[in-house]
C-alpha cells in the first residue's frame, strides 16, 4: 500500500459555516492508496504510518482541491475567433471555429486549471456534427486526456434535441431563411442530431468502459430546457436515478430562456420541471441567473443543486446570479468556470475573488453578502456534490480522496500581511497562480514547482500551435461562410423576444432616480 503524509504551515480541511473554516496550524493529511486515512499534527500520522512517505510544506496552505462545476471546451472561443458577443447570437458566431484533436483541445484547458488549483472538472461534452461513432471517439479522447494528465473528471455528453440555434424548431426557422442559406443551415443542424435513444446508448457504453477507473466517472446532462421535449427530461430523471448519477443542466443563463419557458411552459422554467418532476438533489441547474423567488424556492425545497458561473455571466451579458439568496435558504451552489473565465482562462483562484466581490451589496451586514469560507465551500465541497464524485471529494477527511492545493503563502503575501486578517481571508484575496507550488489528486503529485509531473506541457503547446498556424481548412471557411450570413437573421430572430414589462432585481446596485 502507498502511504503518504503531506504537512503544511497550515491545513485546511473544510467549512464548517459561512465564518468558520476548519483547518490545524501545522497540520498533516495521512492518504493510504489515494484515499485520505487520518488529519491531525504530524507526529500523529507517523505515528499512524511510520513507513510512510512524508512531504513537507512549511511554508504553505493546503486546501481542498478545487472543482470546477462546470466547462466545456479547451481553446477559448475567443482564441478561436468568437468575440462576446450575448449568449443566444454567440452561437452564431461560433460556427466559424477552427478544429482541433479533442485531446490536445482537453489538456490544454487542464493545464490551466490544475496550475490554479483544479483537481476535478465537471466536463459537459456536446454540440457536436457526426454520427454515434464520431461521438463516441469524441468522448473518449476528452476522457483519455483527464486521465492521462492525473485530473478527476465527471463527464457527461449534453442532449440537445432541437431548437439547435434559436428558441426555435430548426426547420421552422431555416425555412424563413433565403435560399440557399436556409437549406445550408438546415443540413449543418442535422449533421448535429442523434436520435435520443443513442444518448442513452452513449451513456451506457461509457459508463461500461469506465468501470475500474478512479479518475473519471460518467454522468447525464439535458443541455437546457428549450433543447429537451418534456418526455425527454423524464426520461434522464429516470435513467439517472436508475443509474445513480447526477445530472447537470443549464438553466435561465439568460433573459431570453426565461422568455421562452413562459411561451413554451405558461409558466416559470423552474416551476415546470418541478411540474415534471425532475427536480431533486440529483439535479445541478447551471447559471440560474434569471430565476424568480418562487424558483429559488422551489430550488431549495427540493435540493436541487446550482452551479454559479459568474466569469460566463458577465461576459456573455446574461446577468448576474441572485448567489447571496441562494446563500439564505442553504442551498448547496458549485462554482463554474464555463468556456473560460474573466482573463480568458481557467483561473480558480481569480474566479473565488470575482465571486467573492460581485455580490457585495450595498449595506453593513456581512451576512448579506459571501464570505470566504462560503466561496471556498463552493469551489470545494459543494462543487464536488454536484459531480458524480459526491462526498468522495471536496473535504480533507478520512474517506475522502486526497485531492489537494498547496500555495505558498510568502509568494501570495510578500512583502507583507498583518496577521490580524485571518489566513484563509488573506490567501483567497491575495494568492495568484504563481502561488500555486503543489497539487496532489488521488493522493499522486501532478503538478509541482511549475511543471507537470504526467505530461509534457510545452510539447502539447508546440503541438497545438502548429495545427492553428496551418490555414483553415474547405470545411472552416464554409462554415465561416455560413456562420457569417446566418448571423444577422439570429440577431433578427430576437427582435421584441422580450417584452418591456415592469422587472423588479434581486440586487439594487444603483438608482437612477
Amino acid at each position: 500500500m502507498a502511504e503518504l503524509i503531506v504537512q503544511a504551515r497550515w491545513l485546511v480541511t473544510g467549512v464548517q459555516d459561512r465564518h468558520t473554516p476548519i483547518g490545524i496550524d501545522d497540520g498533516a493529511v495521512l492518504s493510504r492508496d489515494g484515499t485520505i486515512v487520518a488529519t491531525g499534527l504530524l507526529d500523529e500520522m507517523k505515528r499512524l504510518a511510520p513507513t510512510a512517505t512524508v512531504k513537507t510544506y512549511p511554508d504553505h496552505v493546503m486546501l481542498p482541491g478545487f472543482v470546477n462545476s462546470h466547462h466545456h471546451v479547451g481553446m477559448t472561443p475567443l482564441q478561436l475567433g468568437s468575440p462576446d458577443y450575448a449568449l443566444e447570437l454567440w452561437f452564431a458566431g461560433r460556427m466559424p471555429a477552427r478544429r482541433i484533436d479533442l485531446y490536445l483541445d482537453t489538456l490544454y484547458s487542464a493545464f490551466e486549471m490544475i496550475a490554479s488549483g483544479v483537481t476535478t472538472v465537471q466536463h459537459i461534452h456536446g454540440w457536436m456534427p457526426g454520427g454515434y461513432d464520431a461521438i463516441h471517439g469524441a468522448a473518449t479522447k476528452v476522457l483519455d486526456a483527464y486521465r492521462s494528465i492525473g485530473m478527476r473528471a465527471s463527464y457527461c455528453y449534453a442532449v440537445r434535441e432541437q431548437n439547435r440555434l434559436v428558441y426555435e424548431d430548426d426547420e421552422t426557422f431555416c425555412a424563413k431563411l433565403p435560399s440557399p442559406l436556409g437549406e445550408e443551415l438546415s443540413a449543418y443542424l442535422k449533421a448535429q442530431a442523434m436520435p435520443f435513444s443513442d444518448f442513452l446508448k452513449l451513456f451506457d457504453q461509457l459508463t461500461a468502459e469506465n468501470q475500474g477507473q478512479r479518475l473519471t466517472r460518467i454522468q447525464l446532462a439535458p443541455a437546457n430546457l428549450h433543447w429537451c421535449s418534456d418526455e425527454s427530461l423524464v426520461a434522464l430523471h429516470e435513467k439517472a436515478t436508475a443509474a445513480n448519477v447526477p445530472m447537470h443542466m443549464h438553466l435561465l443563463e439568460t433573459a431570453y430562456q426565461k422568455e421562452y419557458a413562459r411561451r413554451r411552459t405558461g409558466k416559470t422554467a423552474v416551476r415546470h420541471l418541478h411540474d415534471l418532476g425532475v427536480l431533486s438533489p440529483r439535479m445541478t441547474l447551471g447559471h440560474s441567473v434569471w430565476m424568480t423567488q418562487e424558483d429559488v424556492d422551489i430550488a431549495a425545497q427540493t435540493g436541487t443543486c446550482i452551479c454559479h458561473n459568474c466569469s460566463s455571466n458577465f461576459r456573455l451579458r446574461s446577468g448576474i446570479a441572485p448567489l447571496n439568496a441562494f446563500e439564505k435558504k442553504g442551498m448547496t451552489v458549485g462554482m463554474g468556470l464555463d468556456e473560460a473565465g474573466i482573463n480568458d482562462d481557467r483561473d480558480m483562484l481569480q474566479e473565488l475573488r470575482l465571486v467573492l466581490r460581485a455580490h457585495r451589496v450595498p449595506g453593513m451586514d456581512d451576512d448579506d453578502v459571501p464570505s470566504c469560507p462560503q466561496v471556498l465551500k463552493m469551489a470545494t465541497e459543494s462543487g464536488a456534490k454536484t459531480t458524480a464524485f459526491g462526498e468522495t471529494i471536496g473535504k480533507l477527511e478520512a474517506g475522502r480522496g486526497f485531492d489537494a492545493v498547496l500555495l505558498n503563502w510568502k509568494t501570495a503575501t510578500y512583502p507583507f500581511q498583518d496577521p490580524d486578517i485571518p489566513m484563509l481571508d488573506a490567501v483567497m484575496q491575495r494568492a495568484k497562480t504563481n502561488a500555486v507550488d503543489a497539487v496532489f489528486i488521488d493522493g499522486e503529485v501532478v503538478y509541482a514547482d511549475g511543471r507537470f509531473t504526467n505530461i509534457d506541457r510545452d510539447a502539447v503547446l508546440n503541438e497545438i500551435a502548429d495545427v492553428l498556424a496551418k490555414p483553415r481548412t474547405p470545411d472552416e471557411i464554409s462554415r465561416r461562410n455560413l456562420g457569417r450570413a446566418v448571423f444577422p437573421h439570429v440577431k433578427a430572430f430576437y427582435d421584441g423576444y422580450i417584452g418591456d414589462g415592469p422587472v423588479q432585481p434581486f440586487y439594487r446596485q444603483s438608482s437612477s432616480v
